[in-house]
């Protein structure tokens, strides 16, 4: 690694079985040109401690799992170039949720919340070998929120959930949203009533955190306002 800078590495650590609370670990660690994030501390776990925890899998930033606090912001440290982060990187786990450990979160939570709104098509059978024909306009409509990656770098960036934990939360709107409007679905009503209730849409503040946050660049408060828009249009 001749080639190699370095650049200091501040891992929040925290382990259930020795710490009463999180603590810091600063490491001196060598990157080279085109490092990501998740390069990063695959090395420091490699050359200084092997017990640095945090999930990874696909490293191409389609599968959400090694979505981080880096540098104050939630990010895919997959795909987060080093060089536009300083000498200087701060690594944390996703805000909000409960630790399991270091960079590991208890995403069960999250999960409960978007199988909540029930987030797959229901239909009836289609009868002989027929298909549920759609139009371009017809697909486009929702097209924008079959990106999400459930990495939960939306619903942990939200005020609204960080002061409200029952609140459903951006992701889970979002997944709802690319089947309320698909013209497929037949469920629609009980989903928009999902989310009428007072842990559902109407906590959303128009922060934008959201937004910002979203690695697939997702307008997720355009999708919040437009499954809002549709429960005020049945009363």
């Amino acid at each position: 690694m001749a080639s190699a800078t370095q650049v200091e590495l501040k891992i929040q650590r925290f382990d259930p079985e020795r710490d009463s609370e999180p603590h810091w670990q600063t490491l001196t660690v060598p990157v080279e040109p085109m490092d990501r994030v998740l390069d990063l501390l695959t090395r420091a776990k490699e050359l200084f401690d092997g017990s640095i925890t945090f999930r990874r899998s696909c490293a191409h930033g389609v599968c959400g799992s090694d979505a981080l606090l880096i540098n104050g912001r939630n990010r895919l440290a997959c795909k987060l170039r080093v060089e536009a982060l300083g000498r200087t990187i701060t690594v944390a786990p996703l805000p909000g949720l409960p630790i399991v450990k270091d960079l590991v979160v208890d995403m069960e939570e999250f999960f409960d919340k978007f199988r909540s709104v029930q987030p797959y098509l229901v239909a009836a059978p289609v009868e002989g070998d027929g298909e549920r024909i759609q139009s371009e306009e017809q697909r486009d409509r929702y097209d924008d929120t079959t990106k999400c990656i459930l990495c939960a770098a939306c619903t942990t960036s939200c005020p609204s959930f960080w002061a409200q934990p029952e609140y459903v939360g951006p992701a889970a709107i979002v997944n709802a949203h690319r089947f309320i409007f698909d013209s497929r679905d037949e469920n629609a009503d009980t989903r928009l009533d999902i989310l009428s209730d007072e842990n559902g849409v109407w906590r959303c503040r128009t922060t934008f955190n959201c937004v910002e946050a979203c690695p697939r660049g997702i307008n997720i408060t355009k999708a919040i306002l437009e499954v809002s828009s549709a429960i005020s249009a049945r009363r």
